[in-house]
Parts: structure tokens; sequence; C-alpha cells
């Protein structure tokens, strides 16, 4: 019996998955933790994109 749950300690076939699911866990924290910082710059990065277009697009119209 003894054997029996040393070798269950030592076995590490599960800790893959345990080790992946703490990444996602870890990984999703991060995610909500800057959810609204992120949300801001990336707002901001796309309104000076289209902004720039609208600019490209009116000099090559002539306006």
């Amino acid at each position: 019996m003894k054997n029996q749950i040393i070798a269950f300690l030592k076995d590490e076939d599960g800790q893959t998955s345990t080790e992946y699911i703490l990444l996602v866990a870890v990984v999703a924290l991060i995610v909500f933790k800057f959810k609204e910082k992120a949300t801001q710059r990336l707002g901001d990065l796309t309104d000076k994109v289209f902004d720039g277009a609208d600019s490209w697009t009116n000099e090559l119209n002539g306006n």
C-alpha cells in the first residue's frame, strides 16, 4: 500500500494539464485587470489610424 501511495505521488502525468489551467487563470486575471486601459489605448490607436486615413483621402480629393 505504501509503495502505491509513493508511486501515485511521484506520477507526473497530470501536471501538464494543471499547469495549463494555472497559466490560463493567470492570463485571464491579467486581461481582466488591464481591460479598461487596453480598450482605451486600442480606441486611441484606431482613432489615429482613421483620422490619418481621412486626412489622406481628403488630400487626394483636393479638399
